[in-house]
């Protein structure tokens, strides 16, 4: 896996159609590291994580993602976030211990909440039920809904070796609506479906991109991109930190360094610790009488 950590796009020339093939190593094990979730809570973390690559590579904007599932389940939410520069951190919050693989056992009853927030432009989100047997087939029904082109996904994860990835097809749009140029491209994109469901999970975790394209579509005309690296990038920082105090009322700071001495945060995705003394705090309690 030494080119892994990246996101390949994909053209099927002859087919009007296109790809995406996304192969994690190291980017999911910063996430995993510092926390000790449950092998079925990393594997769908690591679903997840994939999807969200996938999902971000089909949007054309630049600004943050997230994708969050919330359940009644053990899983009572799960959330990747990341940004059109593939870098990504992820979190899970436990209502429970639990021994569950699937999603259904996992989420129990629940939603995925797919929230894009462009640099420019106004936040969108969508909402798609998780009644299906799995993230893939979930995440292939919000492109039914809220953008009406077929799409097909595939998802790997093994939480043992830290490892996931994850291949989509999509078929492109098309200004000839013809009822003849529909069939066809449906032919097509069906043909394409069953080529890549031929996809091995040895395969995925070992083979280059270059390579296990050649295994799934070497007859067919693949145009191939540069690819795109895929990083973990927690983005917290002392100055968020107290970017948040300062919401705090200036008394309460003064309270809480006399009680502990110092005001403590820890970020809940890479378990980061920052603290702050009173020096440090200073311009904050400033205001408060003596």
């Amino acid at each position: 896996m030494s080119q892994f950590n990246v996101l390949n796009r994909y053209l099927f020339t002859d087919a009007h159609a296109r790809g995406e093939l996304v192969q994690l190593n190291s980017s999911f094990k910063s996430i995993l590291n510092n926390h000790d979730y449950p092998a079925g809570v990393a594997k769908l973390l690591g679903e997840l994580l994939s999807a969200t690559c996938l999902l971000t590579a089909t949007l054309k904007f630049e600004g943050d993602i997230t994708v969050q599932l919330q359940g009644d389940g053990p899983v009572g939410y799960m959330s990747v976030s990341g940004n059109n520069k593939q870098q990504m951190r992820g979190i899970v919050k436990l209502t429970t211990t639990t021994s569950a693989n699937t999603l259904q056992e996992l989420i129990g009853k629940g939603t995925m909440i797919i929230t894009i927030r462009p640099d420019a432009g106004k936040a969108y989100q969508g909402v798609v039920a998780l009644d299906k047997d799995n993230l893939a087939d979930c995440l292939a029904h919000y492109f039914d809904v809220s953008e009406q082109i077929p799409t097909k996904i595939w998802l790997f994860s093994d939480s043992e070796q830290q490892l996931t990835a994850g291949a989509l097809v999509q078929l492109l749009p098309d200004s000839d609506n013809s009822i003849e140029n529909k069939e066809k491209q449906l032919i097509d994109f069906e043909h394409l479906c069953q080529l890549t469901n031929t996809i091995k999970s040895e395969e995925i975790y070992s083979l280059e991109a270059e390579a296990l394209l050649y295994r799934l579509y070497h007859q067919e005309q693949v145009n191939l991109f540069e690819p795109q690296a895929v990083s973990y990038l927690c983005g917290c920082s002392a100055d968020k930190c107290l970017a948040a105090i300062a919401q705090i009322e200036p008394s309460e700071i003064k309270a809480i360094l006399a009680e502990q001495g110092k005001i403590s945060m820890t970020c809940d995705y890479c378990i980061t610790t920052y603290d702050f003394d009173e020096l440090s705090l200073k311009s904050f309690i400033s205001k408060v009488n003596p």
